[in-house]
């Protein structure tokens, strides 16, 4: 009951943080899409998170093959 009260506690402060962030104006976003730059700056985060993903995947795999091989039958 403690963990679902935290959780919820914290997704609560989460939206209000996003809603207090969306209503301010950043002018170096704009200047960055204005300018075609935030493309490259989205591409980027994005091939760095696949790459977490994969790497995390494939460690998952190896781990589950390490568990089945030491598992005794």
């Amino acid at each position: 009951m403690k963990t679902n009260n935290s959780i919820l506690l914290s997704l609560l402060f989460l939206c209000v943080s996003f809603c207090a962030m969306a209503q301010q104006e950043v002018e170096m976003a704009d200047g960055m899409r204005s300018s075609g730059k935030i493309y490259v700056v989205v591409s980027i985060v994005l091939v760095i998170l696949i790459g977490l993903f994969v790497f995390l995947f494939r460690m998952d795999r190896k781990i589950k093959d390490l568990q089945n091989k030491v598992k005794p039958k």
